[in-house]
C-alpha cells in the first residue's frame, strides 16, 4: 500500500470529511479522491460507506485504521534512522598509542554520547606526527600531550611523567649502567630522563628508543631497562620507582582541524573537561 494514500486515508480519519482532508495534505478534492479509489482498488474492499449526507469508515475502514497508523510508524521511523547516514563522515582520530586504555575510551564514549551511530577512524601516532598530519588536514582531531604553561586545543586531563621497572627489578642495585628504555627522543620524558641521570652522574646506556608504549612496557616488564613514560600508560604489571629524577607533567588535550567535523560541536568540546576523574596533584 502507498504511504502517502495512507496518510491522506488518515487525514479522512482525522477530519471527516473529504475536502478538510485534502485541504490538510494540499491536494486538491479529486486527487484525493482518486487516492482513496486506488486504495480500495488495492484493498479489494469499499473504505467508506454513505451514512445519511455524510461519508463514514466501513468496516473494512474501521480495520484499515490501525493497520494504516503502524505502517506509516514504522516507514517514518526507518527513514528518520537512515536519513541519519545522509552526508555521513567519518571522524579521522588520532591519538597517541599510550592513550589509547585510559584516555581514548572515554573520548570516543562522549562522541557515541552525542551521536550514537557516530563512525571514527583512529590512527596511533606519536603527537608531533599527529600535529603533522592535523595541519595537512590528513585528521579531523587528534590527542596530543603539550607542555602545562600552552594553552593549546582543548584540555582533557593532566599526565605525570613517571620511572618504571619490572616488579622488584635489581637494575638500579647491581647495574654499572642503567639501561633505558625511552620514547623517541622527540619525547620530552626522554630528554628530561637523560638530563636528570646525566646530572645525578649516573651512568646510563639507551638500550632502547620506540614510538609506542607497548613496546617500551614490554622490555621493562621483561626486566631489560627501566623507562621513563606517563603514569597514565603504566599498567599494573609494572613498578614505579621512587626516588629518580624528576619527570615533567604534560597536558593533555584534543586539538581539531581549521575544517570542522560535524561531530565536533561545541556542546562536545565544553565537556571535555570532565571526561577524566580529578585526580590528586602528582
Amino acid at each position: 500500500m502507498d504511504i502517502e494514500s495512507l496518510r491522506s486515508f488518515l487525514a479522512f480519519v482525522e477530519t471527516g470529511s473529504f475536502t478538510r482532508a485534502a485541504k490538510q495534505i494540499s491536494r486538491t478534492q479529486s486527487a484525493f479522491s482518486a487516492q482513496m479509489r486506488k486504495l480500495e482498488e488495492e484493498i479489494g474492499s469499499e473504505l467508506f460507506v454513505k451514512e445519511g449526507r455524510h461519508l463514514v469508515l466501513s468496516e473494512a475502514g474501521l480495520n484499515l485504521v490501525s493497520h494504516a497508523t503502524q505502517l506509516i510508524q514504522t516507514h517514518d521511523g526507518a527513514l528518520a534512522q537512515l536519513k541519519k547516514y545522509k552526508n555521513k563522515q567519518p571522524l579521522r582520530l588520532g591519538c597517541p598509542e599510550d592513550y589509547n586504555d585510559q584516555v581514548l575510551p572515554k573520548v570516543m564514549a562522549a562522541l557515541k554520547e552525542s551521536e550514537p551511530t557516530c563512525s571514527i577512524q583512529l590512527f596511533n601516532q606519536p603527537s608531533s606526527l599527529l600535529r603533522d598530519w592535523l595541519d595537512k588536514g590528513e585528521l579531523d582531531a587528534a590527542i596530543v600531550t603539550r607542555s602545562p604553561t600552552s594553552e593549546e586545543g582543548y584540555w582533557i586531563t593532566q599526565d605525570q611523567g613517571v620511572w618504571i621497572s619490572q616488579r622488584n627489578s635489581p637494575l638500579l642495585q647491581t647495574a654499572a649502567s642503567i639501561p633505558l628504555a625511552l620514547f623517541q627522543s622527540d619525547c620530552r620524558y626522554h630528554a628530561a630522563a637523560i638530563d636528570g641521570l646525566t646530572k645525578r652522574g649516573r651512568a646510563f646506556h639507551l638500550l632502547a628508543c620506540s614510538n609506542t608504549a607497548s613496546a617500551q612496557r614490554a622490555v621493562v616488564r621483561e626486566g631489560l631497562a627501566i623507562g621513563a613514560m606517563g603514569k597514565l600508560s603504566v599498567t599494573s604489571d609494572l613498578e614505579i620507582i621512587e626516588d629518580m629524577p624528576a619527570l615533567p607533567a604534560v597536558d593533555v588535550v584534543l586539538l581539531v582541524g581549521v575544517k570542522s567535523h560535524p561531530l565536533l560541536t561545541s556542546e562536545f568540546l565544553s565537556r571535555l573537561n570532565t571526561l577524566m576523574p580529578h585526580s590528586e596533584p602528582f
